[in-house]
């Protein structure tokens, strides 16, 4: 592949998946390093995060969108071909404010951009075949000829590309919504039809940016005036939290380098509000990078007292160091631990925050690879960890002491049979709250339990 920079969002997007598949990183961090070489708007920025992100999270319905339409096997196209299809089919499905001749103009244009001219008709021609199969027609109903958009919002095709919902509701929801059949099959043992589509369609949706104001320093109305004044589209979500529509940079926004707030989900924000660290606590938080919560339980603390952050990545338990320093607190203090726990700190700590390394199936939204590296046994294989983390924490805590256990999972396993085990071994911690919420509008999927000691 040539070494020139790309030129356009969606050469630069076509290089980061091609990159992401040969590296297996994560697909928003090279997306991240590749929209820092160069000084795009905040127009292609937006653009390329949607189409990355996008292309990744519904690579499973672009592939049955695309399977009938060529007259060879797929799995001999060449992977980055299959790259540059799922881009401009991305675009014909699912982004309507993106004219259908451009996406398939630009499309063919970056195969001449990387070298690539051979593809060119290939490209043409499978696109125009997709433009031909899409309609401009929706409705609210699903089916095997209708590829859902967003919630509630299914695309009408000229005829039928997937299983019939009311026939085999596991094969459309894998296949229409992008998962793996397994776990659509899991879901389906858990959840009614309307209640499986409602999720499917939520992991789908792009993620919503929320901030936390750094309450030592602003309020959610000073912060929303601000940004009012700066022209950032924002509202105001209760008394603590607000909603961004921002698609630039969030280190670019008036009030970031002054350490006014910090992006957080509300689901993720109930963690530390359960557990409600006091002025002077000493205070743990197990799993802490990239410090989000760390520096949520020192505001909260009013910077009095202790927070002990603690990762097994040295990398990502710099960035806990770096928030802090840019929010202005002074009582977080980091440390590595070794990712068998083996080398955990002495307690007693007075409250403890354990968000605990799950399967993300609360998120899954928000990381768009998770749902394909998510293999069938990994559930109870993590549950058996969350289990052995969350006793060796609990010897750890104080009479009296409080900790939370947090996922953002959405699986029993891993959230309230975990706590039952415990408990069940326990009969010095009594469970004291528990909150439990599937992705949507309102919020990621997660859970959280209070347990304390009496």
């Amino acid at each position: 592949m040539p070494a020139l920079a790309p030129r356009t969002a969606r050469e630069l997007v076509f290089r980061v998946l091609v990159e992401h598949r040969a590296s297996g990183e994560w697909v928003q961090d090279r997306l991240a390093q590749a929209l820092a070489t160069g000084p795009w708007s905040p127009a292609d920025r937006g653009l390329a995060t949607e189409l990355a992100c996008g292309v990744i999270r519904r690579q499973g319905t672009l592939t049955a969108l695309l399977r009938p339409l060529i007259n060879r096997p797929w799995e001999r196209i060449e992977p980055d071909l299959v790259a540059l299809l799922w881009l401009g089919t991305y675009q014909l499905v699912y982004l309507d404010r993106v004219p259908r001749f451009a996406a398939i103009h630009e499309t063919v244009e970056v195969c001449r951009a990387i070298g690539q001219p051979r593809w060119t008709g290939f490209v043409n021609g499978v696109l125009r075949a997709v433009d031909r199969l899409v309609t401009d027609q929706f409705t609210d109903q699903p089916g095997g000829d209708a590829v859902p958009v967003t919630a509630g919002r299914y695309r009408q095709l000229h005829g039928r590309v997937f299983p019939a919902p009311q026939e085999d509701l596991t094969g459309y929801v894998a296949a229409a919504f992008s998962l793996p059949l397994w776990l659509a099959e899991r879901w389906n043992r858990r959840w009614t039809a309307t209640e499986l589509l409602e999720l499917a369609a939520a992991i789908n949706e792009t993620p919503v940016l929320y901030v936390r104001p750094n309450s030592r320093r602003t309020t959610a109305d000073e912060l929303w005036s601000l940004w009012q004044a700066h022209g950032v589209p924002c509202e105001r979500v209760g008394e603590t939290a607000l909603r961004l529509e921002h698609t630039g940079r969030v280190e670019q926004l008036p009030g970031y380098a002054e350490g006014l707030f910090s992006l957080q989900d509300l689901t993720a924000m109930r963690a530390a509000t359960m557990l409600k660290p006091q002025p002077g606590d000493r205070v743990w938080d197990v799993c802490a990078a990239p410090g989000t919560k760390s520096s949520q339980l020192a505001e909260i603390m009013d910077d009095r007292g202790e927070v002990l952050a603690t990762d097994a990545s040295a990398e990502r338990l710099s960035l806990v160091d770096e928030g802090a320093r840019r929010l202005g607190l002074t009582c977080i203090a980091t440390r590595r631990i070794r990712p068998d726990g083996g080398d955990l700190p002495e307690g007693p700590f007075d409250a403890v925050l354990l968000d605990a390394p799950c399967s993300n199936t609360g998120v899954l939204h928000r990381r768009p690879e998770a749902r394909w590296r998510l293999q069938p046994g990994d559930v109870l294989e993590l549950a058996a960890t969350q289990l052995r983390l969350l006793q060796a924490v609990l010897d750890r805590l104080s009479p009296h002491g409080r900790l939370v256990y947090a996922t953002c999972s959405i699986e029993p396993e891993e959230n309230e049979q975990t706590v039952r085990d415990v408990l069940a071994g326990r009969p010095d911690v009594q469970l004291t709250d528990e909150f439990t919420a599937r992705p949507g509008p309102n919020g990621d999927g997660g859970y959280q339990a209070l347990l304390t000691r009496p």
